[in-house]
Order: structure tokens, then sequence, then C-alpha cells
């Protein structure tokens, strides 16, 4: 009997340490899982990214690079999309398959429409980049590493539904954690519809039919009605969560990036007063010039105006989805007829549309009646078309990779230059690992898409120029 007491108490006692060195070894202040609202936050801290890099503006021709210039004559490397997957759209997925989301932090079903706007966005800016991607096969971790790919056309489809459930889904009552919108439901069910919009334009060449279904029913169930509403992400004044371009310019002191002639040519005859924020004045006469995209033989940074300090400000808002953007896209919306009022329309929206870009800019809008007066500005139906997606060109400066799918759609502005003879690309390369990694899936989808082989100049789906 003693025998067994000792036993017993052995077993206590080493349970009893086994639970000890638990309780010692868990942080009471710290979650050993994150929440819903929690995994969303971390996704949108991915947003800037979709934009904030010298490939981007190079895309769009929007800076020209003073050092390292091979870098913007467009390479035919391959470029990654996992880091997209990885970090952003997996959140979302976890957040949207998850059974023990807490209300805690607000209604769940508004958690959900979050989470499918946020993932719908990353989605749609993925595909336009590279084409037909992993997509409904994505995003299950250790159960598929070898994903197939979906068409563009499915993956449109597809987010067009989800948009439009995400905005029914919403609910009274805001969510926690919200750092884009704090927690204002109202303001996501516009993005929701405005991307939805903004997507259907997309489509103006490809199926015009379906484009003016999806973006009227948008329209109509609400999109932006003000810079207030803008998908922006504010950066800080503070080294966690400072602009890209801060640490680039003003922490290393790279003069690296100069306004594109490109840019410069569409402005400077205008007046246009957005482009004394987008660039600061050059060094030798103070004077706003471009520096010729591609050009590798003039480094002298001096002659040429650099990227804007306003831009590059440690807390430098970065500008995603607007509302003159969508002003932009009714205009050419009333252009084509899809929607009523024609050309007068079309004029409203147009110059609302400026105005609005102006303001969102910071730009001195005290000429802005004279600025709309000038020949090459103010709204000719005859010219509309290149008007509109000239300007909308100009306002989405930094955005670039958005500047460069509008472009590819519009053909507009019509001054993009090929340096080396290489002329802008229609899309980006997959990353090599995949040739290697997802062998089957991925010869698959350049078969589909290119014949074959792929390159930087292989069409999207929805690229009909």
């Amino acid at each position: 009997m003693k025998k067994l007491n000792i036993f017993i108490l052995i077993i206590v006692l080493f349970s009893s340490c086994d639970q000890f060195e638990d309780d010692i070894n868990v942080n009471p202040n710290a979650p050993s899982q994150a929440s819903g609202t929690q995994l969303i936050a971390n996704a949108m801290l991915y947003l800037p990214g979709l934009s904030s890099s010298p490939s981007a503006q190079f895309m769009s021709q929007y800076l020209s690079e003073t050092q390292y210039v091979n870098a913007s004559l467009y390479p035919q490397s391959s470029t990654s999309f996992y880091g997209l997957y990885q970090g952003p759209l997996m959140n979302l997925e976890t957040v949207l398959n998850a059974d023990d989301l807490s209300g805690n932090e607000g209604p769940i079903p508004n958690q959900l429409a979050v989470a499918s706007i946020l993932k719908s966005y990353f989605t749609w800016h993925i595909t336009d980049r590279w084409g037909d991607v992993p997509y409904t096969e994505a995003l299950q971790g250790a159960d598929d590493f070898t994903p197939a790919y979906d068409t563009q056309e499915s993956i449109y489809n597809d987010l067009l539904s989800v948009l439009t459930a995400a905005d029914n889904q919403i609910v009274a009552g805001s969510i926690s954690n919200d750092i884009i919108y704090n927690g204002d439901m109202s303001k996501w069910s516009k993005l929701a519809n405005t991307i939805r919009m903004l997507m259907a334009l997309r489509l103006s060449e490809v199926n015009p039919g379906l484009a003016q279904q999806e973006f009227t029913a948008a329209m109509q169930a609400g999109v932006m009605e003000s810079n207030d509403d803008n998908l922006v992400f504010k950066h800080l004044a503070d080294a966690n969560n400072q602009n890209y371009w801060f640490s680039q310019i003003d922490l290393q002191g790279r003069d690296w990036w100069a306004l594109s002639e490109t840019l410069v040519e569409k402005m400077k005859p205008y007046g246009d007063p957005r482009l004394y924020v987008y660039g600061d004045p050059n060094r030798t006469d103070g004077d706003y010039t471009g520096l010729l995209f591609g050009d590798t033989e003039d480094f002298d940074t001096d002659k040429y105006a650099l990227l804007g300090s306003a831009i590059h400000q440690q807390d430098a808002p970065v500008y995603l989805v607007t509302y003159a953007q969508a002003l932009f896209a009714m205009a050419e919306a009333a252009k084509l007829g899809w929607i009523s009022g024609g050309d007068i329309e079309a004029e409203n929206y147009y110059n609302m549309a400026i105005e609005n870009s102006m303001m969102q800019w910071n730009a001195d809008v005290s000429g802005l009646d004279a600025f709309m007066m000038q020949a090459d500005i103010a709204y000719d139906p005859a010219r509309a078309i290149e008007q509109i997606a000239t300007q909308r060109w100009i306002h989405l400066f930094m955005h670039g990779y958005e500047g460069w799918a509008e472009y590819r759609r519009t053909g507009y502005p019509d001054n993009m230059v090929s340096p080396g003879g290489a002329d802008v690309p229609n899309r980006q390369i997959y990353i090599e690992a995949e040739q290697f990694n997802n062998t089957d899936n991925y010869n698959e989808a350049v078969q589909r898409q290119f014949g074959g082989s792929e390159s930087l100049y292989g069409k999207v789906w929805w690229d009909a120029n």
C-alpha cells in the first residue's frame, strides 16, 4: 500500500510540474491565436505594396530610373505572386473558413464581408498582372501545394458575384481593428460596389454586354460619393508604419526616381497643378523637366524634377480605389451609352473627376476653371474616350499597376515610349518556381493562354487591343 501511495504521489507531482511549466510559459496578455479582425488588419497592411514599388511605376511610365536604368527596361524576367498568396490572401482565407469568429469584434457577417471584399481586391490585382492564376484550388496550405490555374474570365465572373454577395451580407454594426474605415460598414459597401464597377469597365472590350450589366448594377447598389470614401492607406510618422518612398529617399538618400517625360508632357503644357505635387522642381533652374523613360545616357539628377516631397513624406498616404477614379469610370460609361445622359452627363462626370482628383492630391485649385477651359482639357465629344483615359492615367499617379491596366485596355496615354525597343509589357511572367513545383498546372495555363511559351507580351483575357 505504501508503494502504491508513493507511486500516486510521484504521478501527481510530475503532473503538477507539467501544469506549472505550461502556466509559466503562457503570456496571459498575448493571444495564442489571432482573431478574425486581427487577421483582416494584418492583410490590410499589405495594401500599400499593391502600389508602392518602382516596378509598378515603370509599368505605367510615371517615374524614370536615374541610376539603375536597366531595371526599367522591361527585362524578360519573372515576378513572384507568392507573397500575396502567403500573406494577405492566406489571412483572409483563414477568416472566411473560420468556425469560431467572435461577435465581440463586430457582427460576424460584417467580418466576413470585409474579408471577402479585400480578398477580391487582392485577387483582382493578381490576375490583372499575370493573367490566369490559382484561385479555386489556392490557399489550401499543405492540403494542396499544386493548385490549378483558373482562367481570368472565370476569376472575374466569380469575383463580381463575391463582391455582390459581400455587399448584401453587410448588417448594422461596426467591426474592430479596422485601420482603413474605422469600422464604418457603409464605406465598405461603397468600396465593394466601386471595385465591382471598375472591374466591369475592364471588360469593355472583351464582353461589353456583361460589362454594362455589372457596371449599372454596381452603380445602382451605391458607389463612392466623395473623397472621404477613398480606399487610402494612411501611413504614420513612425518607423513601424512609414511610407515606402520615405524609407528609400529620405532615409537612404536616393535620388533614383524622376518624373518621366511621358508624364510631364501630359501635364506641364497645361499648367496642371497636380504636377507641382507629383514632383519637385529641378535643382538647375527650378523648372519641371521630365526624364526620358529608359534614358541610359544622362544621369544628372539636378536637371530633372524628382519625385515630389509630398509623395515621399513619412506619413504620406497611398491612394488605391478613389472617388475620382469612379467618376472617370462613370464618364466613360455615359459616353459608351451604358448609363443615361450621353455627352452631357459624360462631361459632368469628367469635370467632377478632375476636380476631385485635384482635391485628393491637395493641388492648388484656384485656377481650376481656367485649366478646364483649355482646348485639350475641355470635354470634346469627338475625343472623349482619349481625354477621359488620359486624365484618369494622370490621376492614378503612383498607383502604377492600375494605371498600366487602364493603358492596356484603352491605349492611352498615347505617348508611352519603348526603351531600347522594348514596348510596354502586356503582363508579367510567372515566377520560375512554378515551372518546377507546379509543373503540370503551369504548363496547362501557359498553353491555354499563349500557345506554350510565355513572355511579357502575351495578353491577358480582357486585353483586346
